[in-house]
């Protein structure tokens, strides 16, 4: 073994400091830079011995194992018919190569090997990935491995989002206690009340200001989320997946490998998480806006439905191209007899009933008028009332010999089954090859309930039968995209990011509710993989109203696109769409690629958020009247991040149409003023008097 006893680690402000002497794994600092060079940090960091504890200190390290005394939550659970659920793992080998450490311990007793790699990346996001290997001669029934990484003593507050359909990602903030609080989900999936990522703060932390750490998972079936204060006050943050009982059992020389954590921290408030997380997932090759621009999405879902015809279809393409439209999506309806939500799934044929010269006539349309084509799949789902369950009832997730309940008529494909698997694989590429189609729409609509396979629950299986399959057509087509749909946000997840190129954020288009769903979802997904459509005047899902210009400034903020019947628009209507598609355009690479800040307010009356060049030369900020406000004039819109120095030209722009103002008299600003970036951070701009769900876009531009 290497005989180093500490390893220190760090990256743009991040330090993590590592101790290896006696056998175990502990991390005794993730946070703050500190600088290198600690070496009396074992010394330093060693608990003293309270009264009617056990005799010597104890360090419970990353496995938090109760062999050394640890009584807290263990990482790993499980046992072997009743033995070996106690284990104490001894380093048998250390590997450091650049910001990455390399460990393997094993317990020669229980008869497992743990393998754990820990790197951080040069943005500070710090990746914790481990493996559980039955070294034994017998099965070994694992219950949960959770990756746990340390919290200091000062830390005070924990943060996290919960959600249903058309209402993810809500906010809830608490005061850590004694105890465990626990976020678990045992839909199948990520889940619409996933938290994505859940945060640790010291008391009062904000998006500007505090100390902030997150953990995330790299994974889109059962999760666990945990946050625990034992009685000594120390404190920990975990993730982990959720196994159902039964789902791992490790034979003699088989490995699970555990999902990897993602974890941050900053010093800058929850801002400096988001922007950590988004210029990790921006420099990947594969990111998305490294291959091209977002473009302007059409989706015919609240357009047409399920009433597909040619005729209406090019009436809509016609006036998309008038609008500056790049992407036509359609939606469910095209395939089998699904001419309503009764039947079909599973079948992924194109019906000759709606379609009898197949999608090329459309897909010809498109490529005519210069429009990507994009089509739907929920290639995961089935329906009792298909040609496929006819064939093949045994290809349902389910347990013994009962079906599972039907949500929305569906149950949930088998794609653990070879034959299922290879089912949807063929069809759908089948589908790809009929004609130009770039882009698919991946729903999964419904929970799973008794994931069986064979009887065995099968979601992991299942999560990881759907990565494959989405890499696969990938493979197949190359530079097809991929957007994840779950009924909306149902799997929004960093585990999904690495397969998918969009998600639907929410089934909801009202721009009200949007407001919260995407400021919440973007605190670690960047709005260039977050759809983010106009819908029609009146939301489907709310039947609230707005103005088209506050829904167009909800839009923006995102990977934009269009949800609305646009060949009933007025002349008016079609302007002010054009108008904002061009701004859409010329400002996509600033929105897709800036430093993302939301402004603290002193109330709940408004949210203020933009985004910031990277090299501070021009920043869009959004001012947005949530609600009327309790005096006569409203807060001031301050503009941060800016270069405190230069001079900016602060202007009011409008691609959209001006917003409803209820005062008198609009700011003077409106006609363009010169300020400096410490005066638009310190003193802002004066905001107008808007109207209830109303917003304004204020640009500043470095002189």
């Amino acid at each position: 073994m290497n005989n180093q006893i500490l390893i220190e680690l760090h990256a743009d402000g991040t330090s993590l400091i590592v101790e290896l002497s006696g056998g175990s794994l502990s991390i005794l600092h993730w946070g703050a830079e500190v600088g290198p060079g600690s070496k009396d940090l074992i010394t330093a960091t060693i608990d003293p011995v309270p009264h009617a504890d056990l005799d010597e200190p104890i360090r419970p390290g990353l496995w938090r194992v109760n062999a050394t005394g640890f009584l807290g939550r263990p990482a790993i659970l499980g046992h072997r018919a009743g033995m070996d659920w106690s284990q104490k793992f001894e380093i048998s080998n250390v590997e450091q190569i650049a910001n990455s450490i390399r460990v393997s311990a094993e317990d020669k007793i229980a008869g497992l090997k743990i393998e754990t790699e820990i790197s951080l990346n040069e943005f500070g996001i710090l990746f914790v990935s481990q493996s559980l290997t039955n070294v034994g001669t017998t099965n070994f029934d694992l219950a949960e491995f959770n990756t746990w990484l340390p919290l200091p003593d000062y830390v005070a507050e924990s943060l996290d989002y919960t959600g249903s359909w058309i209402k993810e990602r809500k906010p809830q903030r608490r005061a850590i206690q004694t105890g465990i609080w626990s976020r678990e989900v045992r839909e199948g999936r990520s889940s619409h009340d996933y938290t994505i990522a859940q945060l640790a703060m010291t008391e009062g932390a904000n998006y500007q200001l505090g100390e902030v750490w997150s953990v995330a998972l790299q994974w889109s079936g059962n999760s666990r989320h945990l946050i625990e204060r034992q009685p000594t006050g120390r404190t920990s943050i975990a993730a982990g997946e959720l196994l159902l009982p039964g789902e791992v059992i490790l034979q003699p020389g088989e490995k699970y490998e555990v999902p990897t954590v993602v974890a941050a921290y900053s010093n800058q408030g929850i801002d400096g998480i988001t922007d950590r997380h988004y210029r990790w997932l921006r420099s990947r090759p594969t990111h998305p806006t490294n291959i091209k621009p977002r473009p302007l999405t059409l989706n015919v879902w609240e357009a047409v439905y399920f009433d597909h015809n040619l005729q209406k279809l090019t009436e809509l393409a016609d006036v998309a191209k008038q609008v500056g439209v790049e992407r036509f999506v359609l939606d469910d309806g095209w395939f089998g007899s699904r001419r309503n939500d009764h039947s079909g799934l599973g079948d992924w044929v194109v019906s000759t009933e709606v379609w009898p010269n197949g999608l090329k006539p459309l897909a010809d349309v498109l490529e005519a008028r210069g429009i990507e084509f994009g089509l739907w799949f929920e290639g995961e789902m089935i329906q009792v009332d298909s040609d496929l369950y006819r064939a093949h009832p045994e290809w349902v997730l389910h347990v013994a010999d009962r079906l599972p309940p039907e949500g929305r008529l569906q149950q949930v494909l088998d794609l653990t089954h070879d034959g299922a698997y290879n089912h949807v694989l063929e069809q759908v590429s089948a589908v790809l090859s009929s004609c130009k189609i770039s882009y698919i729409k991946w729903d999964h609509n419904r929970t799973l309930v008794e994931p069986g396979h064979f009887g065995r629950p099968a979601v992991r299986q299942q999560t990881l039968a759907i990565y494959r399959l989405f890499d696969e057509l990938k493979r197949r087509f190359p530079g097809l995209e991929i957007e994840s749909c779950s009924s909306g946000g149902g799997r929004i997840d960093l585990g999904m990011v690495e397969h998918a190129d969009r998600f639907w954020t929410s089934d909801c288009n009202d721009a009200l509710e949007r407001q919260y769903i995407q400021r919440y979802t973007q605190t670690v997904i960047p709005p260039e993989l977050l759809g983010s459509h106009i819908g029609p005047t009146t939301a489907h899902t709310s039947h609230r109203t707005h103005s088209l210009g506050f829904r167009a400034i909800t839009a923006l903020f995102g990977h934009a696109g269009i949800e609305w019947d646009i060949t009933g628009c007025s002349a008016d209507e079609i302007e002010t769409l054009k108008s904002w598609a061009n701004y859409y355009k010329a400002n996509r690479n600033l929105i897709h690629s800036g430093k993302m800040i939301r402004v603290e307010q002193p109330n709940d009356e408004a949210f203020v958020h933009g985004v910031v060049a990277q090299d501070k030369s021009k920043a869009i900020f959004a001012y947005v009247a949530l609600k009327g406000t309790t005096g006569s004039l409203p807060n001031s819109l301050r503009v941060l991040g800016l270069e405190p120095n230069s001079n900016y030209a602060v202007k009011l722009v409008e691609p959209a149409g001006s917003a409803v103002e209820i005062g008198r008299k609009s700011p003077q600003w409106f006609e363009g003023v010169t300020l400096t970036g410490a005066v638009l951070a310190a003193i802002g701009l004066k905001t107008p008097v808007l109207a209830p769900e109303q917003a304004i876009l204020v640009e500043a531009t470095r002189l």
